[in-house]
């Protein structure tokens, strides 16, 4: 059996469930398909707001990538397959035109903390334990664990969980700023959150986030190419530009 992923609205935001609860709801092919499938709607859909990513039930957001999945593959559709695939999702989910909230309970180990790191905001609940425990099984962090999840936290706490195996508390990563708050109900602190955001300006949110990930080293090149875009593609001149072309004359362009 597959796992699968649920998306819901819920007003003016995108709730995604992520369900595989006999494997702690681990990331396998078919949720990687869907995930993708989702994160394009969004790219697409103007009246989502925000985004929602939880895992169904109560013992786990996220233990990482289904061992089943990629247990059997050869070292090169290992690489080329498996690591490339979940790089190209988690950094189309951080270069969403919307705020990515994880409402994180149970276990965020491995590919779901890798995951949460994809996040804008994370709201864990109390019981929420961290781990990159790859290493403890023969690999390593494969989806950008060592490089996003490590601009995120303080080195010393990467290294702990990575190194050594250990699972670090809520309390512990909310201390050091990874964690933006620890809620009794995760999933219902996000959906609250959303809705706040729900009520701004959609294009000025789009914008921010795009400012914040170029200073960030998220998406950079991306983020300059949307932004700069984005402010010519509103000029006099691009119209004129644009019509000279397809009534094949020459442009009269004006600075405006």
């Amino acid at each position: 059996m597959t796992g699968a992923v649920h998306g819901e609205r819920r007003g003016a935001t995108a709730l995604w469930l992520l369900d595989n609860p006999r494997k702690n709801n681990a990331l396998d092919p078919a949720m990687f398909a869907t995930l993708d499938q989702l994160a394009a709607e969004v790219e697409q859909d103007r009246t989502v707001r925000a985004v929602v990513i939880a895992g169904t039930g109560e013992r786990a957001f996220c233990a990482g990538a289904d061992i089943a999945a990629w247990g059997v593959l050869d070292p090169v559709d290992f690489m080329r397959i498996w690591i490339a695939g979940g790089h190209r999702l988690f950094d189309r989910v951080a270069a969403l035109p919307v705020p990515v909230l994880g409402a994180l309970r149970g276990f965020v180990f491995g590919g779901g903390l890798e995951f949460a790191a994809a996040c804008d905001v994370r709201v864990a609940s109390a019981d929420a334990l961290f781990g990159l425990p790859e290493a403890m099984i023969g690999v390593t962090p494969g989806w950008s664990g060592a490089q996003r999840a490590g601009r995120l936290m303080p080195q010393a706490l990467l290294r702990e969980m990575a190194l050594t195996g250990a699972r670090l508390s809520a309390e512990r990563l909310y201390q050091v700023g990874f964690v933006n708050e620890i809620a009794a109900t995760p999933v219902e602190r996000c959906l609250e959150i959303a809705e706040r955001i729900a009520e701004f300006a959609p294009r000025a949110v789009t914008a921010t986030k795009l400012v914040l990930n170029a200073a960030s080293g998220e998406s950079r090149e991306q983020a300059i190419d949307q932004l700069s875009g984005a402010l010519v593609a509103a000029t006099a001149d691009k119209a004129e530009g644009v019509r000279s072309f397809l009534e094949k004359r020459k442009p009269k362009f004006t600075g405006e």
